[in-house]
């Protein structure tokens, strides 16, 4: 699973800085890393990982021994905006036909090695039909996410009416290409306690940044902090593979890390940033300073809290060792899931093979109806009973029992008891896990001084204003109506009350919340000092309203370009991805705005669902194909526009859809309603005009 939409309203806190106009040139870096105005200083330590190892670089030029050409095809086999996976030496290439041009490339998505033969072609990139990720045609270069390596383009040329395909063997066979990077030639790179980019969060949006930076050329010092004891790592897939190894779920090698100096900080928790005087403070008393900074904290999972909830073997799936106890401890025994979301569905659907029994406890009526509206919620809890897996729904957990201190039973609120020897919970997550508090390197104004729109969140024009609004580890209790969950309470350097903290809206008992969020600035900053000229910046790139501190990943809320600018936290895989870009490119000052299509995907009993767009209040869900037979695609409307689809069996309509919206088209509730109504064969044709 990419991630969730069903959340509250998330908080949003303002912080007023203000930088004069004079001042903003010094806060551009360049490419070359000449910009940073700050000055390395020879004391402090960090852990990380040294720069002195190279990784081998394929010679650009491969001589005639390393290569392979034949002719694929004739000139005439292809029509404009057609593709074809065709065989040469001991590989395949895909070959594209775009306005009258031939183009080679890669067969395979470097995702997931999705063949990209079934996937969608249109504005001169081609989309996965399994992740959606977008790859040029004339350079192979990946444009959209998930995922982080582009595709070998090779060379092509027509004679005598034939198409020949020129490409080197280890292209062949490698079917990924990494883009060249600068690699760092700081001198007091993992030695000084100053930096120039330094990335709170080590999930995708902060590899992402970091290797983006890299990639346009950047060369100084990067740090990149997380709270994991591994490299960055493929998250998505724990709860849908219980039993991989870090290693097999690590995103690059470490080797890579070296190579290109980017150091990596491991178990570092951030306990303060302080953004007056650009410096992070780190539990162990760690101190760095910072030129920019990239918050991408992640989030952290909700956790019970009702009676015996300290007993052993109830797990939160959060790292790879999470989740291989929860396998370990559920071979041949009783495994209880709370919550019917895409991670507790992944892993019920993974433990069925291991566990002598699975049962799933459930607040709604059935699963994903949210999300995914209950005509398909349903079909796809037919398809977990037909696999064994027991149902509760519409209730709680109001005790979990023990026997010799571990898990024995999992009593609900409707009185039933159900046996359990291990119980995962995946009832929704907090934001902001590596981050406790954001200081402003001076003492809070009383509330008095600050203006009646910062107290209240709205500034005068009705614009929301957004801050740093980092969501805390949460406490026991909620006092909104769910008293088997928790929620957050404000972060330290709120709590004296002189800033509107709202739990609720950061809690969302029983609304799948997503924890407090950091915001983007969304208009002029408002300040507790008289401004002397406010910095307004741009959500679409990722700049919170403080200068040098950018913001990506599960905690950021920013406007939906196609969905009318609407504020949304999206937190899922690939568009963290698209945030780490959007924000490395404007500390460059390359002014890039996010425009991507929310896509995610997931997996149970060797089915995958895919889902694209944002179906928040949707308020009609049109359906073409047959959900008894889970092979289906469902449209989400409002009103009279599709704003989400789904679908399960009918690639690659639901990369057709995000390449529509991408392209700024707006789609018709009516259009689906006669495409249901007259399609027999499941042609798509009307949404491209080029075919199905």
């Amino acid at each position: 699973m990419g991630g969730c939409f069903s959340k509250p309203k998330p908080v949003e806190l303002k912080i007023e800085v203000v930088l004069p106009e004079k001042e903003r040139g010094k806060e551009e870096l360049s490419a070359s890393g000449k910009g940073s105005p700050r000055a390395y200083q020879g004391n402090g330590t960090a852990r990380h990982f040294h720069a002195e190892e190279r990784l081998p670089a394929p010679h650009p030029y491969p001589g005639p021994q390393d290569c392979v050409e034949a002719a694929v095809c004739h000139v005439k086999d292809l029509e404009n905006g057609q593709m074809r996976e065709v065989e040469l030496g001991w590989g395949k290439v895909l070959l594209v036909k775009d306005n009258g041009e031939f183009h080679a490339l890669g067969h395979k998505c470097p995702h997931y090695g999705a063949p990209l033969v079934k996937g969608v072609l249109s504005r001169g990139r081609v989309r996965c039909p399994w992740h959606g990720a977008c790859f040029n045609i004339g350079t192979g270069d990946l444009e959209d996410f998930p995922g982080l390596d582009s595709l070998h383009k090779f060379q092509v040329k027509i004679e005598k009416e034939k198409v020949y395909v020129r490409a080197s063997k280890q292209a062949l066979q490698l079917q990924r290409r990494t883009k060249v990077m600068a690699k760092c030639i700081s001198p007091s790179a993992g030695h000084s306690s100053s930096t120039n980019v330094l990335i709170v969060g080590a999930g995708a949006a902060g590899l992402v940044c970091a290797e983006t930076l890299r990639q346009e050329g950047f060369s100084d010092r990067i740090v990149l902090c997380t709270l994991d004891r591994h490299l960055p790592y493929d998250r998505p897939k724990l709860s849908k593979s219980l039993d991989a190894q870090p290693e097999q779920l690590a995103l690059r090698p470490k080797e890579f890390f070296r190579a290109y100096g980017i150091e990596v900080l491991t178990e570092a928790q951030v306990v303060t940033v302080d953004v007056r005087n650009k410096k992070v403070v780190f539990k162990d008393g760690f101190k760095l300073e910072y030129s920019k900074l990239l918050l991408a904290p992640g989030s952290s999972p909700k956790t019970l809290s009702c009676k015996g909830k300290e007993v052993e073997n109830v797990f939160t799936i959060r790292t790879p060792e999470d989740a291989n106890r929860v396998v370990r401890l559920a071979r041949g025994r009783n495994a209880v899931v709370v919550g019917a979301g895409f991670l507790g569905m992944e892993v019920a659907a993974y433990l069925t093979e291991k566990a002598h029994s699975v049962s799933v406890v459930e607040l709604e009526e059935t699963p994903f109806r949210r999300f995914l509206g209950e005509r398909v919620g349903r079909a796809l809890m037919k398809m977990f009973e037909n696999n064994r897996v027991k149902f509760y729904m519409q209730t709680e957990v109001s005790e979990l029992r023990a026997q010799e201190g571990k898990l024995k039973e999992v009593v609900l609120k409707s009185s039933k008891v159900v046996r359990a020897d291990v119980c995962v919970v995946g009832i929704g997550e907090w934001v902001g896990r590596q981050v406790r508090g954001v200081a402003l390197g001076q003492s809070l104004p009383s509330p008095a001084s600050v203006p009646a729109s910062v107290r209240s969140r709205s500034p005068p024009d009705g614009t929301p204003l957004t801050g740093l609004g980092l969501g805390d580890a949460p406490r026991d209790g909620c006092p909104h109506g769910d008293p088997s969950t928790a929620c957050p309470p404000p972060p330290p350097w709120l709590r004296d009350g002189t800033w509107g903290w709202d739990p609720l809206a950061g809690c969302g008992a029983g609304r799948g919340g997503q924890g407090a969020v950091l915001g983007v600035a969304a208009g002029p900053a408002q300040a507790p000092v008289p401004p002397t000229e406010p910095w307004v910046l741009s959500p679409q790139m990722m700049q919170t309203n403080v200068p040098g501190v950018f913001a990506a990943g599960d905690a950021v809320t920013f406007p939906l370009a196609w969905r009318n600018n609407r504020k949304v936290n999206i937190p899922h895989w690939q568009m963290a991805h698209a945030q780490g870009r959007v924000a490395a490119q404007n500390m460059l000052a390359q002014e890039a705005e996010i425009s991507t299509v929310p896509y995610l995907w997931t997996a149970m009993f060797g089915k995958s669902l895919r889902y694209a767009g944002y179906g928040e209040g949707f308020d009609d869900v049109i359906i073409q194909g047959d959900l008894e037979d889970l092979k289906f695609v469902a449209f989400y409307t409002k009103g009279d526009e599709v704003i989400a689809v789904a679908s399960m069996n009918y690639d690659p309509i639901v990369s057709k859809v995000a390449e529509v919206l991408a392209s700024g088209r707006a789609i018709r509730k009516r259009e689906v309603e006669l495409f249901v109504l007259h399609s027999k064969t499941g042609d798509m044709s009307w949404l491209t005009g080029k075919g199905s």
